[in-house]
Order: C-alpha cells, then structure tokens, then sequence
C-alpha cells in the first residue's frame, strides 16, 4: 500500500484494502478478547475470595458470550480460500413436481433473500421464470457483501422439502426438490478466455414484471457456451445490450468457478448432483410434517424450528457447513 502506484489500479486496491480490513479486523478481536478474558479471570479470583456467589454467574454469563463472540471471529479464519471475499450469483431450480416444487423454489430464494437482508447485505433480481400456476420455474439472483461466496459456497445442492401441500384438495403430504447452485461473482480483471466461437447468443421476451416494453421486444438474453455446456440467462434489463453484458459475466462467475472446483479437487461429484433434482442427492433436508426439523446430511447438524430457517436464519448451518465440510 505504500508503493507510489498502488491507488493507480483501482480493483487491485480495492481488493488488498478489503483483505487488510479483514485481517486487522481478526487482529483487534483477537486482542479484545484476550484483555477481556484476563479482565473477567481477576474479577472471578475477588468473587471467590469474597464469595460472592451473584458476581461469580455474572462472570460465568459474560465468559459465555465472550466465547459466542470468539466463535464468530473463528469462522471467518476458514474463509481464506481465493474466491471468498468475492459476491455471488445463487441459482435455483424447481424439480420434478409441477407446482409444488415451484413453489418450494420460490420459498428457497425467499429464505436467501431474507438472510442478505439480515446481513445487510445487496441483492439484485438477474432472472425469473415464474411457474404457471404459483413459485418459479427457475430465478437467479446476485448478492453483493463481504465474503458472500465464501459464506454460501456450500449451500449448492439439492434441497428437499417435506410438508402438506397447500395445493392439494385432499391434504395430502408432497417431498419437493429443488437445486440451489452458488457461483463466485468474477472482476473484469479475472483471466478468463471466452471464445466467441464457442458460444450460442438467443434473444426472447422477458417473462417477467417490467411493464409493456419486455412483452413486445426481445430484450432477455440467453448464452449457451458449446464446450463446457453452460447457459446462463437473463432479462431483468430492458436493454438487450446490459443483458447480454450481465450474462457474460454470469458465464465467467460460471468458468472461474469450474477452474476452482478443479483445482480444489471439488467437483468431482457436482455432475452427479446435477444429474437429477431427486431422491438420493439432498445436501439438506426440511420437514414440516409429520414433524418438524431441517437437517443438514452433510454435517448432521439440525434445527427443530423450520420457520425461523426459511426467515433467513441459517447462519448455524453455514458456519457447521464451514467447520465441517472439507
């Protein structure tokens, strides 16, 4: 930072003024935490010399959510990885199912949308497919904060629910999928190289909300790149140039993504959980009835009040997916 050309590139500073804010951030919890821990370790020694037991479970109660606190500070230690600090795209697709599943998609960008509120977080709706009768077909979605790849990289999968369908006349209880895919939002400054060769541009109508203009032009933008087989979308502009614009860097966050699954030996099995939106590739599991639960099959981590979890309160199960998933 103290070289003389170091402002002169902007996404460079950008990036080592966040890093350096992360790491002091560590730093000074670190030293806080220390100085409060010896604070509460001589205030205990006078309690018990004056036995005074009220002043003992005060010490108690404090070390505790001292220790909460530390636990915060240490999840983000296991966000290190090259792409953490970086926004994200969150793609979500409704299984087999009809309207149910659809509706169980919308309910999952739903419980993302709440949890970047929660963090204070931006969010910017990329592409809707709505379903016919209620949910979405498919959506992606951008969100924009500090380390948001990092805290939601493990959340792609398939999610399936279990509940009585508001949909069925005879009250019948439905399991639902649906996938939920996360990629890292890349820098123009990231070298990836797109072909123009390798790739296929589609224009349609926008399906969305956005007024007469997306019903009478072909605004929505839809890139197939040939090799790899990915397609990214999207309509949310009326301008079919800042669609396609938001597409492209849609497919680099899609192709730096492969390149770090690659290099991390990660995707190895990301195919395989595409295959199928189904039974037997859950990573999470949420159950409404005959009981109540969501579980995380990977970590076996669990919650027994599914509502506060589709409010946007799965910070628990993000940091045991960071603890525990390699």
């Amino acid at each position: 930072m103290l070289e003389a050309n170091f402002w002169q590139d902007k996404n460079n500073s950008q990036k080592v003024v966040k890093e350096k804010k992360f790491f002091e951030d560590l730093i000074n919890s670190l030293n806080s935490s220390i100085e409060k821990l010896n604070d509460f370790k001589e205030l205990n020694e006078l309690a018990i010399e004056e036995n005074d037991i009220a002043v003992q479970k005060e010490v108690i109660q404090n070390i505790k959510q001292l220790s909460s606190k530390i636990k915060k500070s240490e999840i983000k230690c296991f966000l290190s990885n090259e792409a953490d600090p970086l926004n994200c795209y969150i793609e979500i697709h409704a299984g087999a199912g009809g309207t149910e599943s659809q509706d169980w998609a919308d309910m999952l960008r739903r419980m993302y949308l709440k949890w970047s509120d929660k963090k204070n977080f931006k969010s910017h709706l990329i592409s809707e497919h709505r379903g016919d009768e209620a949910g979405i077909k498919s959506a992606t979605i951008k969100i924009e904060g500090d380390y948001v790849f990092g805290w939601l990289k493990k959340e792609s999968g398939i999610h399936r629910l279990v509940r009585i369908s508001p949909f069925d006349s005879g009250a019948r209880r439905h399991t639902s999928f649906a996938s939920v895919w996360i990629y890292p939002v890349v820098d123009e400054n990231n070298n990836i190289e797109i072909l123009e060769k390798d790739l296929r541009i589609d224009t349609y109508r926008s399906s969305g909300a956005g007024g007469q203009h997306v019903n009478t032009t072909d605004s929505a933008v839809r890139i197939t790149h040939i090799p790899s087989k990915i397609v990214v979308q999207c309509q949310n502009e009326r301008s079919q140039h800042k669609n396609k614009e938001t597409c492209m860097n849609m497919l680099k966050a899609r192709l730096y993504d492969y390149e770090i699954k690659k290099k991390e030996e990660e995707n190895q099995n990301t195919e395989n959980l595409k295959s199928e939106i189904g039974w037997g590739y859950q990573i999470r599991s949420y159950v409404l009835q005959p009981y109540r639960l969501v579980k995380d099959n990977r970590t076996n981590f669990e919650s027994s009040n599914p509502e506060k979890i589709l409010d946007g309160d799965i910070d628990d199960f993000l940091e045991q997916s960071l603890y525990k998933i390699k």
